[in-house]
């Protein structure tokens, strides 16, 4: 099954063109045309997004989970399609979009199974006391409501699990909110097919179109417009730091302050402790490299730093890691502001003298190559630049002159979506040092793994403090996540026959 692109935009049931178009960047492949979004399109899918919302947040959930289903079952049915313009416009393998198009599907039902469940309704109900003294209780009961319209924006290192149908209008859809979602130019092919199968879905389910809306990208007036656009009562995202921060400061600004879901990024730093370095530390480095250049280092947990004791072996360490990375060949980059903006963070580097290259590596184009770098800690520490996300496989080492010294070190990073602990049973008593800082740092915390790989799960956490997101208490994977799109409602003497219990 092939695909060739329409380039119009989705707008509640209506594929619409404008006059304004961009033109793909495809890593191989045809190039395409694509419509510009307007401030007038977003105003016309947020109206039509309001207009569903009553109708859709009263549907009962049995019917919003069949509706996740079957957008799953039209995600597969275009499954060879999908791999096709995937591969072409971001370069990714078949066998990652492949995977990738699994998590987006085994999400969309792993949402569907979970508001069946109802549990996330957080129901509670406290009865009336009339005869309490000094004075009665009233009936008060309690239930998740969902908030309105949800903006999304498509992430450029996820096509399929972070965009269009991902886990962000995944858990705003289950939660009963109209999702418009701001496609990324850097595949909107692929969000074009991908909401293809949104808007079949509705039409199978007989839902109101409002429900779901696709504006391509092409300039920042869109996304600056959507955020802004008073229908829109929250958005998620996954990001730059600077571009969420611009729009997180929009959404701020608002006459009606909304919640800016963002995930922004993070050097997700690993601590190896000195009994796990001495006794294993060849396959850490093996592993750390493996982890470091999956997918050209191009995921937001992409372990970036490593943090080991001077000595021996941590010398082992840093030979081994850099001998694993010099077998790993170029990889072809996701965009080309992408490759540039690793290339930038290369010379960023290679332009401190505090900082010794281990491998340094040249990369031309939408090319990236690995690189290693290592620095001592107190050199680290007075450089806030070294801390600062380079998106690609470059990774740094931070050398303490003491195991000991380690937690201090730890208590300077900022917000991090990950930190991993390598240890053994001899590390022990220094972990427990170094856990305090770990969880005021990181929404997930690991022992002995790698943190690229992100399950999705009841229990996961992809989140953390600022800036790894906006927002510490939430999540963007996991059932968890779709608390971020409802809010609680008491309901104090409401007739039984208004309480919105089958919902």
């Amino acid at each position: 099954m092939s695909f060739t692109p329409h380039g119009r935009h989705l707008i509640a049931g209506d594929w619409i063109a404008t006059d304004t178009q961009f033109t793909s960047e495809p890593a191989h492949g045809p190039a395409h045309r694509f419509s510009v979004g307007t401030p007038d399109l977003v105003a016309r899918a947020c109206d039509a997004a309001e207009a569903a919302f009553a109708d859709y947040a009263a549907t009962p959930r049995e019917a919003r989970a069949r509706f996740l289903e079957t957008i799953a079952d039209q995600i597969e049915a275009r499954a060879e399609a999908i791999t096709e313009i995937g591969s072409q416009e971001t370069g990714l393998p078949a066998a990652r979009l492949q995977g990738e198009r699994g998590r987006t599907t085994g999400q969309l039902r792993l949402f569907a199974a979970h508001i069946r469940a109802g549990d996330y309704l957080d129901r509670r109900t406290d009865a009336a006391l009339p005869d309490r003294q000094p004075l009665p209780r009233p009936e008060i009961r309690m239930m998740q409501r969902p908030v309105g319209p949800v903006a999304v924006f498509g992430a450029s290192n996820f096509p399929l699990a972070f965009s269009t149908a991902g886990g962000d209008t995944a858990a705003a859809l289950a939660a009963g909110c109209p999702v418009v979602v701001k496609g990324h130019s850097a595949h909107p092919g692929t969000g074009e097919i991908i909401a293809e199968a949104i808007a079949a879905a509705i039409a199978a389910c007989d839902l109101p179109q409002g429900v779901f809306s696709l504006i391509q990208g092409g300039n920042r007036e869109v996304g600056a417009a959507l955020v802004s656009q008073p229908r829109i009562k929250a958005v998620g995202f996954t990001g730059s730091l600077a571009g969420g921060r611009a729009l997180f400061d929009l959404c701020a600004a608002r006459p009606e302050p909304i919640p800016f879901f963002g995930e922004l990024g993070s050097v997700n730093p690993m601590f190896i402790l000195p009994e796990a370095l001495a006794a294993r530390g060849a396959a850490i480095a093996t592993g750390w490299a493996a982890s470091l250049t999956m997918g050209a280092g191009q995921f937001c947990t992409n372990p970036g730093i490593a943090i080991l004791p001077q000595g021996a072996a941590g010398d082992a360490f840093v030979a081994t890691m850099a001998e694993a990375l010099r077998a790993v060949p170029p990889q072809t980059m996701l965009t080309p502001g992408i490759a540039r903006a690793y290339h930038e963070g290369k010379a960023r580097f290679d332009s401190r003298n505090s900082v010794r290259p281990i491998l340094s590596t040249q990369s031309e184009g939408r090319m990236a190559s690995p690189n290693l770098y290592e620095v001592a800690a107190e050199a680290f520490l007075a450089d806030h630049s070294l801390r600062e996300e380079v998106f690609g496989p470059l990774g740094l080492v931070v050398r303490v002159t003491d195991a000991d010294a380690m937690p201090d070190l730890a208590a300077a990073f900022e917000g991090q979506l990950t930190a991993t602990l390598h240890m053994d049973d001899g590390d022990l008593a220094l972990a427990r040092r170094l856990l305090p800082h770990l969880e005021r740092m990181a929404g997930r915390v690991l022992a002995n793994g790698y943190p690229t790989g992100v399950e999705v799960c009841d229990a996961m956490v992809h989140g953390g403090p600022y800036p790894a997101s906006t927002n510490f208490g939430a999540t963007s994977v996991g059932t968890l996540s779709i608390r971020r799109f409802l809010r609680p409602v008491a309901y104090q003497n409401l007739p039984a026959a208004l309480w919105p219990g089958a919902a």
